[in-house]
């Protein structure tokens, strides 16, 4: 299949994309649904993504007509990774919505409290346990490897602490009536 026929077909999914689109584009959605790797945009809009996507088949055009293939295979991956996530997103958003919860009642707020402090604990112990392997390794590549996996792991021990915190202030601010 020749160049043009591909950027015809992309620029057809966009397209179409672009319509689904319109109906709920300017609703904002709660939360970053998609990767920063995938998107760099943090909209919360899904005109937002469609701009980036656009954005992104327009570099996809000069790349092809300057030549640069390293580029183009890049961006027209990446691109089809971006179509297709957003036209996933489309395909649930209706059932997210349908399932979003009303309002957060108290019970909820005290579960959710009991999960993160599962997730703490069970993180607290992988990066325990990647720690002791580091002891271990032999080789300079395995200790870069599980050195690499305990900054993840605190990653995500930093980010489920401030929502345990963010909890416990919900349940303070419920308990003092506020």
């Amino acid at each position: 299949m020749s160049t043009q026929r591909l950027l015809q077909t992309l620029e057809q999914q966009i397209t179409a994309l672009a319509n689904n689109i319109q109906p709920q584009g300017d609703m904002p959605i709660p939360q970053a649904r998609f990767d920063i790797a995938l998107f760099s945009n943090r909209g919360t809009r899904l005109r937002d993504y469609l701009a980036e996507i656009q954005k992104n088949f327009a570099q996809l055009q000069m790349a092809v007509k300057d030549n640069r293939t390293a580029q183009v295979a890049f961006l027209a991956e990446r691109l089809v990774a971006q179509i297709t996530a957003l036209q996933r997103e489309l395909a649930t958003l209706v059932l997210r919505r349908k399932n979003q919860p009303k309002v957060m009642g108290e019970v909820d707020i005290y579960h959710k409290l009991a999960e993160h402090q599962d997730y703490e604990r069970r993180l607290v112990s992988m990066i325990q346990d990647r720690e002791s392997l580091l002891g271990a390794q032999t080789t300079l590549a395995a200790q870069k490897k599980l050195q690499q996996e305990v900054a993840a792991i605190e990653g995500r021990l930093l980010r489920c602490r401030q929502a345990l915190t963010r909890i416990e202030r919900s349940i303070a601010r419920k308990e003092n009536n506020f």
